[in-house]
């Protein structure tokens, strides 16, 4: 199997829960297809899918057509993400009474919210990172002296971290599974005015006792966390784990209309709607606005999906233009921010920056042990 059709394989596979045709198409290729599971192993762990993969499987029966040692493999692999989400969710109840208790309201973002509100059928099938939530302005310094104050501690205890814009540095609490990270913002400073606290707050909703955002905002998060935090656009590719929740919003909300009043950001969501549609075999709630800058983008998404290694010079490219383009930013901040001047002038003076950055922009290899 090429690049292209493990990842459109194992997308189409993420949806036959829910789509007839999907599943429908799925159980022929697995009947009369050699499927190369080691490839299809290799690129759902890299999306981090890989339990949603074996739920997905399960729920329709369809393990049987799945060599046994890789069941088992995935069948341990889901319980392992099954327990840590268990963790995660107690977790995050807990900070959420501890925070009401102090007359402070969370909204739980990403991951974390979709698990708390009850979005998958089987909680195994998130891999979850951190604990995030978003505060007003007003709440926000008061909800980071409360989790101080109940034994949690900044995670980079070597202030690697530069100050951000948009949360607090990660905190993290011993004997305690994730990290968390306090928001004030949802986005970087370019598109804040656009999607922020206020606009996620005026149409929040309290599920199980949990302030979560809106449906039609969760599904706009979840590709803004892909498509602007981690510089999706610029890349022209898709990370399923996101779009396996864009996926399951999309019959909640109505997916090309829940970011119809944005302005700058519309058309970069619209973008990734776009490939979703594509890679989820073209499923009805997925519809989205075509636009000659949707037909662009998806004509070099699957260039990018054809082409793996002009897909990986792009990307290495790219990293080394956003990086410069970040740097500077960076520097033009520290003009104007005393916080960020004194972070900045202790990484650039330091070594052990200098040899990761060679090694990040693959200027320089890294030791064999390291």
């Amino acid at each position: 199997m090429t690049y292209k059709e493990t990842l459109f394989f194992v997308a189409k596979c993420l949806t036959i829960s829910l789509d007839k045709k999907n599943k429908k198409e799925i159980e022929t290729q697995l009947k009369t297809t050699e499927i190369d599971w080691d490839a299809v192993v290799k690129l759902s762990t890299g999306h981090y899918v890989f339990p949603g993969l074996y739920c997905n499987f399960k729920r329709v029966n369809f393990l049987k057509y799945v060599p046994e040692e890789l069941v088992n493999y995935m069948e341990y692999i889901t319980n392992l993400n099954r327990e840590r989400n268990e963790q995660i969710i107690a977790q995050a109840k807990e900070i959420n009474q501890l925070l009401l208790e102090n007359n402070i309201t969370p909204i739980f973002l990403k991951g974390t919210g979709n698990l708390l509100e009850g979005l998958y059928e089987d909680i195994a099938e998130r891999m979850v990172g951190d604990i995030d939530f978003v505060f007003s302005g007003k709440e926000y310094p008061k909800a980071i002296e409360v989790l101080i104050n109940n034994g949690y501690s900044n995670v980079d205890k070597e202030n690697k971290t530069k100050p951000n814009f948009k949360h607090y540095f990660r905190l993290q609490k011993e004997n305690y599974i994730a990290a968390v990270e306090i928001h004030k913002e949802l986005l970087i400073e370019k598109y804040a005015k656009e999607f922020n606290y206020t606009i996620a707050n005026n149409d929040a909703q309290t599920i199980n006792g949990i302030k979560v955002m809106s449906y039609k905002n969760q599904l706009c998060l979840s590709i803004i966390a892909k498509q602007i935090n981690d510089d999706g656009f610029e890349f022209k590719n898709i990370a399923l784990r996101n779009a396996y929740d864009v996926f399951l919003l999309s019959h909640k909300t109505i997916a090309k209309e829940a970011f119809s009043k944005l302005n700058t950001l519309k058309n970069p969501l619209n973008c990734f709607l776009a490939i979703c549609f594509e890679v989820f075999n073209k499923v009805n709630s997925l519809e989205y606005n075509r636009t000659k800058e949707t037909e662009k983008y998806v004509d070099t998404f699957y260039k990018y999906s054809i082409d793996n290694l002009k897909a990986q010079s792009n990307t290495k490219i790219k990293t080394i233009l956003l990086f410069i383009k970040k740097r500077l930013e960076v520097i033009k901040q520290s003009f104007l921010d005393k916080e960020i001047r004194n972070w900045l002038l202790k990484r650039v003076t330091s070594k052990t920056w200098q040899q990761e950055k060679l090694i990040q922009l693959g200027l320089k290899k890294p030791k064999p042990n390291a």
